[in-house]
């Protein structure tokens, strides 16, 4: 089916990858997308956990939720897509379900990849890239885009610029965050570090309970302030990590939305996590961000920007990818608390002096 030009395209869904983490990384596509489609209203669609991350984005118009419970979820989603009349369906997600929905709601144009034995549901099915598993998961993403191009003027200019993976934050949802750290008792002035010992999907991915317990008493020691982020579903991880402490950290585990803990991630001096939602979301927000890799490829999965680092001791078994250690967890226990905390203090050091450096700098202004 021929695309026609951009100018036809009025109306365009995207729907949104499930996880977190993966969702910022599909921010320099939608970026990429309102370029290629200045006029057309975006409508983005994403599970109700990854909303937060798009609530201050200017490159779409709206945020659909899709609250997928149970197989009968599809039904309503169907019905609103097709009362919508998209022109355009973007498919960042690679599900069988994901295809079908906008097939099933009569969007005239499907572009996806190929996958799950979707293809006769996608006008415009493109094969998986053979770079896929040695490029960074953005590229992956940003294909679909730079595809789109192609098809509406027969060239692209997207590979030319270094991909934006950048959120910002309103001033009113910072001035929330700040009223919410204080509710918790955090002091003004002096420096906060986010720990996230968690992470959802995967057991393999989590540094141990008692490491973070020692960092985190470490950071109190030196006088840092320590808080422990993450959702309901990784309150047992904090649990266990509170548990070892000596001192006493803030709690947020599970006691924040989505939006309400990103807008607190671009107020922290430093964050320290697994390979997980908040690393992406940290670096993101441009703070300083340090992620313990074990089982995971850092070559594509490592938060996209020049502010996050990694720590990583892989054996000869990593990256596995399992969501579970068979073995013994070496590519987690072989990383030492010493180090964590000696590249936390150089990263915290290292922060302390750009900020004094941009208020000399505004002050000479």
């Amino acid at each position: 089916m021929a695309v026609g030009s951009a100018k036809e395209i009025k109306s365009v869904v995207v729907r949104g990858t499930n996880w977190v983490g993966d969702s910022v990384m599909t921010v320099p596509a939608l970026r990429a997308l309102r370029r290629v489609l200045p006029q057309a209203r975006i409508t983005l669609v994403v599970r109700p956990s990854a909303k937060g991350i798009f609530a201050d984005a200017d490159f779409v118009d709206e945020v659909l939720l899709y609250d997928r419970r149970n197989v009968w979820a599809v039904v309503p989603q169907i019905k609103e897509w097709r009362n919508r009349e998209f022109d355009l369906a973007v498919l960042f997600q690679n599900a069988f379900e994901a295809a079908l929905i906008p097939f099933l709601a009569g969007v005239p144009l499907r572009l996806g990849y190929a996958t799950e034995s979707r293809q006769a549901l996608l006008t415009h099915p493109l094969a998986l890239p053979d770079w896929r598993s040695s490029r960074h998961e953005v590229f992956y993403y940003l294909y679909l885009i730079t595809a789109l191009e192609q098809l509406l003027s027969g060239a692209s200019t997207i590979c030319e610029s270094v991909p934006d993976a950048s959120l910002q934050i309103s001033a009113e949802r910072r001035a929330e965050a700040e009223n919410l750290l204080r509710a918790y008792g955090v002091r003004e002035g002096e420096p906060v570090v986010a720990l996230c010992p968690g992470s959802i999907n995967s057991r393999a991915k989590r540094w141990p309970a008692e490491a973070y317990a020692a960092l985190a008493d470490r950071l109190v020691d030196s006088r840092r302030q320590v808080l422990l982020i993450g959702s309901r579903d990784e309150l047992d991880v904090t649990q266990e990590v509170t548990s070892r402490m000596k001192q006493s950290p803030i709690v947020l585990t599970g006691k924040t939305s989505l939006d309400q803990i990103t807008a607190v991630l671009s107020l922290v001096d430093l964050v320290v996590t697994n390979d997980t939602g908040p690393a992406h979301i940290a670096a993101a927000l441009g703070r300083p961000t340090l992620v313990i890799f074990g089982p995971t490829n850092p070559l594509t999965t490592r938060p996209f920007a020049p502010e996050a680092e990694i720590l990583r001791h892989p054996p000869d078994c990593a990256p596995c990818m399992l969501r579970d250690c068979p073995i013994d967890h070496r590519c987690m226990t072989a990383i030492t608390v010493d180090e964590v905390f000696e590249r936390s203090h150089a990263l915290l050091k290292r922060a302390s002096f750009a900020k004094t450096v941009r208020s000399l700098c505004d002050s000479v202004a």
